[in-house]
Parts: C-alpha cells; structure tokens; sequence
C-alpha cells in the first residue's frame, strides 16, 4: 500500500504521521511543492500532481501561506483544490493536516479565511467522538479558518476555531499531529520568522520548544493513534491497522 505525503514546503516534514503509516507497512512517497529557493515567492512554483488513484492514501500537510491566497500561491493551489476533488471522486481516502485540512475544506464547498485571532502552541480540543479524535493536547500553529463545507461532520472544535471534520473518506485537521521537537525548531529558524511570531504572540519560543520536546513520546502515540482512527474509522482500511 502506498500514502503520498504532500509537502507544500521544505519546512514541513510528516513526522510522526508517516512513522505510524510506514510501521503499518506503507511505502511512504513525499513530494514538495515550493522548494527553499522559492520560499519569498512562491507563486512561481508549479506541480505536476500524480494521479491520486495510483495511492491509497494522500496526506496534504501544512504551509505557511493562506489556504484562500489565490494571488500569492494560485499557480499551484487551484490545481491542487482541484486535484483534492479528483481524489474525493476517485474514493482515496484524504487525511488534510492544518494547510490540508483548510484545503479539503475549500475544496468541497467549504471557505477559508483569516481568523480573528491566532492559535499556536499545545492546546486541548472539545471532542464529539474521542474514539476519532483525542482531545489531545495537539499542537497548532495558523492564523487561519475554515467554515465547513455543506455535508461535513465537525468531530472537534476550540473556542476560536473548528479543528476537525469528516465528509466521506476524507478527514481534515486544523491542527499538526505530525509535530516532533525538531520540527518545531526547524520552524522557529525557517525563512517565515515563527520565532518572532511566537515573540509577537506574546510567548518564550524556547519554553515552547523545551515542552515540545518534553511532549514528544505522549505526542508520538496520540499521532499513531489517529492515524489508527483515521484508516479504520474514515477511510476504510481498518484491516491494516
């Protein structure tokens, strides 16, 4: 079985997410879409996406541009809305994280836009079915937010913005189960400046990257318990699990 892990930057790896997948027996493949030399302008990025039929589960991860920036990312993310309703039509199962998550939301009929406030750091969820989603603490980082698209199930939510939902072999999070303490540092000293936006948000990049760290191995078994839920709940292939 094979899962394509679709990286919109060089900076946001699937981690703990592709671990589980792989211990489960998948071939993981990842591609990525905006290389480092492109990050300041990435709308002159462009993708050849695979058919989605040739996976048997496609994972869009996360990005530090907005998910409704057609301007700015439009070269790249309007095929790939498209791409994400190929994959719906085609019946292959669509785990959205954060970026792909507000993805599968616009592209299904959904909207994406600013929020009014920020969420970044380990934050726990108000969970409609914790069989499916844990409330966690799971770790966010967006300034951004979905309205949920027409036939959408919200399984969780926090008081400033929605956090999951299922709509037929597809589910969306907004936010990153996939996060190790390394990864959050490659953040906090990437070209998007997140040391400096966690400064800006009024918290100690350093106390959160040492509780990142500390957080890793609960971390590491709520991710491979959702992936788990994902495959066995949503997208029909419990029997690998």
């Amino acid at each position: 079985m094979r899962v394509l892990f679709m990286q919109h930057d060089p900076f946001s790896p699937p981690r703990l997410v592709a671990e589980r997948f792989e211990e489960l027996g998948f071939e993981a493949v990842e591609e990525t879409i905006v290389d480092a030399h492109l990050y300041d302008t990435p709308g002159e990025a462009t993708h050849e996406f695979p058919d989605p039929r040739d996976f048997d589960v496609i994972v869009p991860m996360g990005s530090p541009w907005g998910a409704w920036d057609d301007s700015k990312i439009g070269s790249w993310l309007l095929p790939e809305l498209q791409w994400l309703r190929d994959a719906d039509a085609a019946g292959v199962p669509v785990l959205g994280i954060c970026f792909g998550g507000q993805l599968l939301a616009r592209a299904h009929g959904g909207s994406v836009g600013r929020a009014p406030d920020c969420e970044i750091g380990w934050t726990s969820l108000w969970s409609e079915d914790e069989s499916l989603i844990d409330p966690g603490p799971w770790f966010s980082f967006h300034f951004d937010r979905w309205e949920l698209p027409p036939g959408a199930d919200e399984i969780a939510r926090t008081s400033r913005a929605s956090q999951a939902f299922t709509l037929r072999k597809n589910l969306a999070l907004q936010f990153h189960p996939e996060l190790t303490g390394d990864m959050l540092e490659g953040w906090l000293n990437s070209p998007g400046d997140g040391r400096n936006l966690l400064i800006a948000d009024g918290q100690d990049p350093d106390i959160l990257l040492a509780f990142t760290r500390a957080q890793e191995p609960k971390a590491r078994q709520r991710a491979h318990g959702l992936v788990d839920n994902f495959l066995g709940q949503v997208a029909g292939l419990g029997h690998v699990v």
